[in-house]
């Protein structure tokens, strides 16, 4: 996805507007809930080669879907669709690959597969999501629930070593703690950024930072949200802390401090983004152009800053210290597939 407005939806469908003057931004959490599972019994079964994950780089919904992919090994269960960082007027748009169509789909927009499920869709055309590949139609785009199914119902097609990211013992915390990131962080830097009145990014920003302050306090003394392994919360909270200081905290106004001034989410997010599967993923330029390009309303020149430095995501995090196993009785993912690699310069992990 990204948002307009009103939903969670891609900024087009309002024509660059994501505020309402005088009032709070609110989510559209409506979204096509169809699941792919094992028994099938959505219509839509498991089967390797089937479906095409649609995830742009640029979008943080999406991009937790790619690095779930990546972590558990479902590269070649289920293939990767990736359009590029801005959208016209109809929808997301494949203008990374050859003529603009994606190779699989055949399509130039995203909007086309959206409208083989329903020619009336009435919602916005957003990322991730799920197409299948024989009808052409998208299956879901629901993108909390597409995660939870990739770790659960496609357990026969994990690679060897995939991590457990969502453990039935740890499930009701993991629940509680993604309830709070989501509404508080994950949806909070956007209420400050569509705040259409002072008084609803007030209470928006208000919000936001007392939330990442919790979060500052409990990764003080642990090195991961839930138990001692990477987890879905972990992912979650990820997608939103790496692109805080390169477009939350100016474009998006959450500017109380940034992201390397507090020390234990800094750390936190350098230990995720050097552990493989997560900062492989992330490519700052596509997001820096989506967040200052789309949101006219917000930065009528589109001008793309060039800041922030992303050296230091590199540099030592000390985490280690904390205990803890990334994989737990896994093992880290191998190397990024070919062509599915970060373009060179795009992401410190990947120098020109």
């Amino acid at each position: 996805m990204d948002t307009s407005q009103t939903a969670e939806r891609p900024e087009h469908s309002q024509g660059g507007k994501y505020t309402t003057k005088g009032k709070e931004f609110v989510r559209d959490t409506r979204y096509i809930g169809t699941r792919i599972t094992a028994d099938g019994a959505d219509g839509y079964p498991v089967e390797p080669g089937r479906y095409r994950l649609v995830a742009a780089r640029a979008c943080p919904w999406a991009n937790r879907t790619i690095i779930v992919r990546r972590l558990l090994g479902l590269e070649d269960a289920i293939s990767l669709g990736l359009p590029g960082p801005t959208h016209d007027a109809r929808s997301w748009t494949f203008d990374l690959d050859p003529d603009g169509k994606d190779p699989v789909l055949g399509i130039h927009w995203l909007q086309e597969a959206y409208f083989k499920r329903d020619p009336e869709y009435p919602r916005g055309i957003t990322v991730p999501a799920i197409v299948d590949v024989p009808s052409g139609a998208v299956v879901t785009n629901d993108f909390a629930q597409i995660t939870l199914d990739l770790g659960s119902e496609w357990a026969a097609h994990h690679r060897d070593g995939a991590p457990a990211l969502y453990p039935e013992h740890l499930r009701d915390e993991i629940d509680r703690v993604n309830r709070k990131v989501f509404t508080e962080v994950n949806n909070g830097v956007y209420r400050c950024g569509f705040a259409g009145s002072q008084e609803a990014y007030d209470k928006a920003y208000g919000r936001l930072f007392a939330a990442l302050d919790w979060l500052e306090e409990r990764l003080t003394g642990q090195r991961y949200l839930v138990g001692d392994t990477i987890t879905e919360a972990d992912v979650r909270l990820f997608t939103t802390l790496v692109r805080f200081d390169p477009v939350y905290h100016g474009h998006f106004k959450c500017n109380r401090n940034k992201l390397s001034e507090m020390p234990a989410l800094w750390g936190y997010a350098r230990d995720l983004f050097q552990t493989p599967g997560f900062g492989d993923t992330v490519d700052f330029v596509q997001i820096k152009q989506h967040y200052y390009v789309v949101h006219t309303d917000i930065n009528p020149t589109q001008i793309v800053p060039q800041g922030p430095d992303l050296s230091g995501w590199l540099s030592p995090h000390g985490r280690e210290e904390l205990g803890g196993r990334p994989f737990g009785d896994g093992t880290p993912p191998g190397p990024v597939r070919a062509g599915e690699e970060v373009t060179a310069g795009h992401n410190p992990l990947v120098p020109v």
